[in-house]
């Protein structure tokens, strides 16, 4: 088995002993079943990996000791904030973990007209830390170093409004601009994907009036996932690192 990666929200520095946090002395211990003496891999989001051996294992905790650090050149060049409007279920879960795989820098989830998800309160915290939670998990699979954030969920109206110097691209079908074609080139993109059924008219115009530019991604109709995943892959062909 390969040397296990593991997020640890804490400071991290080479010649030092950290307890394991409950999640990742959860993973480690119960379900990779590793115990002291095995290696594993620990980062915080700091850009860097640290080499670790686990030195005491017990049945409630477990402690590293911090053998080295390694500094991690992996980013894209691109920075892309996704905001995505918010889907039910599993389709969220994955567009999520795959974008974080496919290099965003920021997600932002968006509640729009034709979002079928109704969340708010102590409902709302439970799910945006858990999208965070996921995210987390893509990092310690892809090989992230960097953690993307995940905004609080906010409305499609004041995402529109944030000021911003990025790109700013609509994915829908009516769009005329192909992305492999845009005339401008960029190192900063925020893109907007829209929820099932897509955005309604009124907000296509909105992201319009707000200077987001429309485009497309050949004839067909993509599902929301696939649309995100196939907007960022093809950002990051294009002004990317893919």
């Amino acid at each position: 088995m390969r040397n296990p990666r593991i997020y640890l929200d804490s400071p991290l520095t080479a010649n030092t002993q950290v307890q394991l946090s409950d999640d990742a002395f959860g993973h480690v211990v119960r379900v990779l079943r590793l115990n002291q003496g095995d290696a594993i891999t620990l980062f915080n989001g700091s850009g860097s990996d640290f080499q670790a051996t686990l030195t005491e294992v017990s049945k409630k905790k477990a402690f590293a000791q911090v053998n080295s650090e390694e500094q991690i050149e992996n980013e894209s060049p691109l920075r892309i904030h996704l905001g995505q409007g918010i889907s039910r279920g599993d389709r969220m879960d994955f567009t999520l973990q795959k974008s974080v795989e496919l290099g965003v820098s920021t997600i932002t989830p968006l509640f729009t007209e034709r979002c079928g998800v109704k969340l708010s309160g102590e409902r709302l915290a439970k799910k945006h830390e858990q999208w965070q939670k996921i995210v987390i998990s893509a990092c310690e699979q892809s090989g992230r170093s960097i953690v993307p954030e995940v905004k609080a969920p906010i409305s499609l109206e004041e995402w529109l409004s944030q000021q911003t110097n990025a790109l700013k691209l609509n994915l829908h079908p009516r769009a005329e601009h192909s992305i492999m074609t845009l005339p401008v080139e960029s190192t900063n993109v925020r893109l907007l994907i829209g929820p099932e059924g897509g955005l309604s008219d009124k907000e296509i115009e909105a992201a319009s009036e707000a200077a987001f530019t429309g485009v497309l991604l050949g004839p067909r109709v993509l599902r929301t996932e696939t649309a995100a995943l196939t907007a960022i892959t093809a950002l990051q062909c294009r002004f990317g690192d893919l």
